[in-house]
This record gives structure tokens, C-alpha cells and sequence, in this order.
């Protein structure tokens, strides 16, 4: 007899058939991208006549952040970002961008430029690196070293292939084929964040990267980008925008420091402070002010860990002496001298956060005297899991402190104000708001305006758009390059296309059901009875009517379509795909929803 679990095996390995015939089928109609763009062009296709600016992800969404710039047949590629998976993806890892338009042209990349070393901007350098034969990558000390980590975690050994250009100062030009590149200070939420500036016969592109301007105790700017209005004429400014409807006014770094000095020094219990692994000046200044306090610092999560250790090496933290302790030994000390730093404020379901809530941490119980801190900001898509996050964590403890309650955290992106005073101090010709969802760019765009910046040399581009600078004139071409979402999945690259995804999403909301019918060889009759198996759909043992119904229809399906002479051979395929469409049609009937339907025959 066929198990279960055989029946399931078997559905699995026809599904997996069908997947492979639908994206063979989808192929022979023509590549689209997944927002049913159809005129896609790669680098080869398109001789470049002056300045080309083509962001293949990072204007349509937040992260997947990559822009290519392109002059003649030099190439110069600024960040390698990956995205999250949005909640209608499931199974999928990450998101990286789309390189067909480079595909041919690898050896005339001069070089990638890393802004600064957040996920959303060096996430998917590991594998497009690779993709791309491993162009010379351009960068800060910590960026690059977080890159290293990265390519090591993703493919051992993989770091010795990279070719690597140091930025050791910020007065430096580096020549990458016609393009010069400059470089500036950026305030960011990271160190060794960075603005680039890249210089062409045709004009300027500056673009700060991430980006923010802090303010000193009397509320005043800290920062100036005056000087970048010097760089040769046409300027095309390029800024980041999740700020773009932001108009509050930032907080201090001095009111937020000392309010976490104050929740770490009046705790009763243990203080968990849930913040970003890259926030590293931040981490130091809390060691800091825990060995003022006397207390105890155990850092918990595996990039919160490497992180750390990595700014360790570049002397970038340098924690007092006997300050930190391994988590596994914190119940050795008083609770009230214990500051645990993790990660896991976003609510990532395995996230040292989450496991805390969840009671599933080996070390670190949560008890009603502890205080818990959200020392960060939501990232947009994160709200809801948040929420839940800090629902759970309500019923737990007694003190849960975040922004709505406390200054507890500085954001690291500029707000509208910013976004003004930086056009204002920089003058450009041409303004591409950036780096965000579409509708923080066209708020950008309304700030521009706001400050008496011509409509006509605001460009708010779309993933794939090529905008072309020519005679100090900037156009946005007819044709696309290509920016499809590549799924990541475990190991695989890409190979969870739409159609998977599709099917996944299906899955998910329907579920499936398997029917498994024998067919006698000599009688061309059904043998035994009909197998149904439902995951996700019913329970079969409390829906027998429904069952046994279902099994009516597979029967007028089969002796249908089953010839009735010996010598006929039994058209397997077509009984398939009536078994699918005739059930599908009957379980849509009789309950609203369509399941992914199996059949799976065999005959004997």
C-alpha cells in the first residue's frame, strides 16, 4: 500500500513538473518584470551618448537599493542592496536586484561604491559580486569589513577574490575609467557611512547615500553640504527620501543618551535594550554609560556579536575593561546590574527578542521587574510584527519603553526640513528624490517645489527607468532595463520565480488537495478506493459528505474519459487535467475556495 507520506512525495515531485513547464511556457512568451514591464533592454543593447543614471532597485520600495551609472563603455555601480520579503511572499528569504543589464558588459564595470554597511545597501554584494566576475569594490573601513563577514557567511574562501579599494580619507579622487569620484562626510546611523560625488564630461551626480543631519544641544545643524555646489556644472543631486513626510523636529543625541542613562540607572530588574547591530556608536556610548552605572553588558544576536567584534578590531568601540560578560553567565550578577543589548527589535520571528517573549531563550527570562527598550525606529512593513512584539511583551513586563513613550532613539534618516535646506545649500540642476517608495519620492518632489525648484528638472524615476544627460540636458529614455525581483530561498538564487511564488501564495491561502486514483491496466477501471489527502484546505475526517462527494466527481471524470476497449491507450494527461479543473470547479462550489488540486493516478 502507498503511505501518506508517499502520496504527498509523489504530489511534490508532480508540482515540482509543473512549476518547470509553466516557467518554460512563460519563457517562450517573452520575458516580463514583475510589473508586467515589457521593453527591457541590457548594456549592450544601448550605446550610452552621455550621463546614464539607472537604478535597478531602490525607488519603488525600501532596500534592493543598486544604481548603475553609466558613460560611454564605463560602468560604475553605487550599493548592492537587499529587500525583505513582503508578507504575500512566503518562503522567501530576501530580495536582490535584477543585474541582466550588466550581463555581457562585466569587464567594463570600474567599480562598485558601497555607501555605508546596512543590509539594504551591501545585503546582496555576496552574490551579484560573484554574478558580475567581482568587480573592485570602493568603500570605508567597517563597510568593507562587513562585506568580508558576509561573503565569508554566504561562500567560504570568497573574500580572497575580492578586489578592494579603501577610502582613507575623505579627500580623495579615485579614477574608475572617465568617471572621478569624490567623496564626503555623511551623518548616518552607521559608521564609516559615506556620500559620493561622481564627476563626467557631463556634468556632477551627487548622492549622499542614507543620510541625516544631526543638531547639537541648541538645536542647530551640525553639518554643512554648501561645499558640494563647487563640484562642475550640471549637478545632478540625488537624496535619499523616507524622510520626506517626516516634519517634526529631530531629537538631540544628548536628550536621548540621557534617557537611556536614566532607564539603566532606575531599573529594578534587568534592562534588554533592542536595538540595530549596525547602531555602533550608539552600543559603545551604552557601555560607556553602563560601566558609570556599575553595570554588567552581555550582547546577544549573531550580527549584534559580529558587528561588535568587528568594530573591536578597527578600534572603533573599546569597551572597558571587564564590562562585557557572555550571556550564558548573566544570572551570575544581581539582575538589577545586568544591561543586555540584542537584536531583534523589527520582531523577527527568530530574533533573540522574539525568543525572549516567546520563552524559548536559553539564558535570558523575562520577569515583570525588567525594562525593556526599543532603542530604534520601525522599518516600514515592520509595523504590524512590531506591534505584536510589543503586545507580547506588555503581558510580561512592566516597563516597555519606546518612541511613543520616551526619546530612546535618533533617527538616521533626514526629515522634510532637511531634504529643503540641503537643496537650498547644494543648488543642483536636476533633483532625483530616491531610496524609498514611491510616495515618499513625489512628497520630495513637493518639497523641491516648495523651495522654488523648477518642476521640469525633477526626474522621480522608476526601477529600470535610464535618465540621460546630454548637453547639460536631461531626459528619461523610452526604453527599460530590466528589474524582475530575484527571490533568494535557502541557497537558491532566482529560482523561486513568480510562477513558484504564485503557486506558494495559493498554498498558503487555500491549501491543497491531493487525490491519488489506480487504474486497473485490464478493466481501464478505477481499483480500491480513491485517496483523498487535504493539507490546509479541510479535515477530512469531520468533512466526509464533502469527501465522498469529491470522490463521485473523480469517478464521471475517469469512466469519462477512460476508453473502453483493451488496446486503447489512456490518455493520462487529460484525465489529470480534467480531474483538476472539474474538482476545482466542484470544492469552488461548495465552499467559496480553490485549493491547489493533485491528482495523481497510476495505474496497475
Amino acid at each position: 500500500m502507498t503511505t501518506n507520506n508517499e502520496k504527498i512525495s509523489l504530489a511534490i515531485k508532480l508540482l515540482g513538473k509543473r512549476i518547470k513547464e509553466k516557467r518554460e511556457a512563460d519563457r517562450g512568451r517573452g520575458s516580463k518584470s514583475h510589473k508586467g514591464r515589457n521593453q527591457t533592454v541590457n548594456v549592450g543593447n544601448i550605446r550610452s551618448k552621455g550621463l546614464r543614471i539607472i537604478p535597478l532597485g531602490g525607488q519603488e520600495e525600501v532596500g534592493r537599493n543598486m544604481t548603475v551609472f553609466e558613460y560611454g563603455r564605463d560602468i560604475v555601480v553605487l550599493d548592492m542592496g537587499i529587500q525583505f520579503p513582503e508578507e504575500d511572499m512566503p518562503g522567501v528569504d530576501y530580495i536582490i536586484p535584477d543585474v541582466s543589464y550588466l550581463k555581457g558588459n562585466e569587464k567594463n564595470i570600474r567599480g562598485v561604491i558601497l555607501s555605508h554597511g546596512h543590509l539594504d545597501h551591501i545585503g546582496a554584494a555576496p552574490i551579484l559580486l560573484k554574478q558580475l566576475g567581482y568587480p573592485p569594490i570602493i568603500g570605508r573601513d567597517f563597510t568593507i569589513a562587513l562585506v568580508k563577514k558576509k561573503m565569508e557567511d554566504h561562500e567560504k574562501g570568497s573574500s580572497g577574490k575580492l578586489k578592494v579599494i579603501n577610502i582613507k580619507s575623505l579627500d580623495e579622487k579615485i579614477r574608475l575609467g572617465i568617471f572621478q569620484a569624490s567623496f564626503f562626510k555623511v551623518e548616518h546611523s552607521i559608521m564609516d557611512a559615506v556620500g559620493v560625488a561622481l564627476n563626467t564630461p557631463e556634468g556632477t551626480v551627487v548622492h549622499p547615500g542614507d543620510w541625516t543631519i544631526g543638531r547639537d544641544d541648541e538645536g542647530k545643524r551640525t553639518i554643512s553640504y554648501g561645499n558640494l555646489s563647487s563640484f562642475p556644472r550640471p549637478i545632478v543631486l540625488m537624496l535619499e527620501s523616507l524622510g520626506a513626510t517626516d516634519r517634526s523636529e529631530p531629537v538631540p543625541e544628548r536628550k536621548m543618551y540621557e534617557n537611556l542613562e536614566k532607564i539603566i540607572g532606575s531599573s529594578k530588574g534587568k534592562v534588554i535594550i533592542g536595538t540595530f547591530s549596525s547602531q555602533v556608536e550608539r552600543i559603545g556610548n551604552l557601555f560607556e554609560i553602563s560601566k558609570k552605572l556599575g553595570k554588567k553588558v552581555a550582547l546577544d544576536g549573531y550580527s549584534m556579536k559580529t558587528n561588535i567584534e568587528i568594530a573591536r578590531k578597527l578600534g572603533y568601540v573599546k569597551p572597558a575593561k571587564d564590562i562585557l560578560v557572555d550571556i550564558k553567565d548573566i544570572n551570575k550578577y544581581p539582575e538589577n546590574k545586568v544591561v543586555i543589548i540584542c537584536t531583534g527589535a523589527q520582531g523577527e520571528g527568530n530574533a533573540v527578542l522574539s525568543r525572549i517573549v516567546a520563552g524559548n531563550h536559553r539564558h535570558i527570562k523575562i520577569g515583570k521587574k525588567d525594562t525593556v527598550v526599543f532603542s530604534s525606529s520601525v522599518i516600514p512593513g515592520n509595523e504590524r510584527t512590531i506591534q505584536r512584539l510589543k503586545d507580547n511583551l506588555y503581558r510580561k513586563c512592566d516597563n516597555v519603553v519606546h518612541t511613543n513613550i520616551m526619546d530612546v532613539h535618533v533617527s538616521g534618516h533626514c526629515n522634510a526640513f532637511d531634504i529643503q535646506e540641503v537643496i537650498r545649500q547644494v543648488k543642483p540642476d536636476y533633483y532625483l528624490p530616491v531610496y524609498a517608495n514611491h510616495y515618499f519620492l513625489k512628497e520630495a518632489e513637493k518639497l523641491a517645489i516648495e523651495t522654488g525648484f523648477p518642476k521640469e528638472n525633477i526626474f522621480v524615476l522608476d526601477n529600470g527607468n535610464i535618465l540621460e544627460l546630454q548637453d547639460k540636458k536631461a531626459k528619461i529614455l523610452r526604453e527599460k532595463a530590466k528589474t524582475d525581483y530575484v527571490f533568494i530561498d535557502g541557497l537558491g538564487v532566482g529560482d523561486v520565480g513568480q510562477i513558484v511564488l504564485r503557486d506558494r501564495q495559493m498554498l498558503a491561502e487555500d491549501g491543497m488537495f491531493m487525490i491519488t486514483v489506480l487504474i486497473d491496466s485490464k478493466t481501464k477501471k478505477i481499483f480500491g478506493n480513491i485517496q483523498i489527502t487535504s493539507r490546509g484546505f479541510i479535515y477530512v475526517k469531520e468533512n466526509f459528505d464533502l469527501v465522498n462527494a469529491t470522490k463521485e466527481v473523480v469517478k464521471r471524470v475517469v469512466s469519462k474519459n477512460t476508453p473502453k476497449d483493451a488496446k486503447t491507450k489512456i490518455n493520462w494527461t487529460m484525465i489529470i487535467d480534467q480531474i483538476r479543473e472539474e474538482v476545482g470547479k466542484f470544492l469552488f462550489k461548495k465552499t467559496q475556495r480553490r485549493p491547489m488540486v493533485l491528482p495523481v493516478i497510476m495505474e496497475i
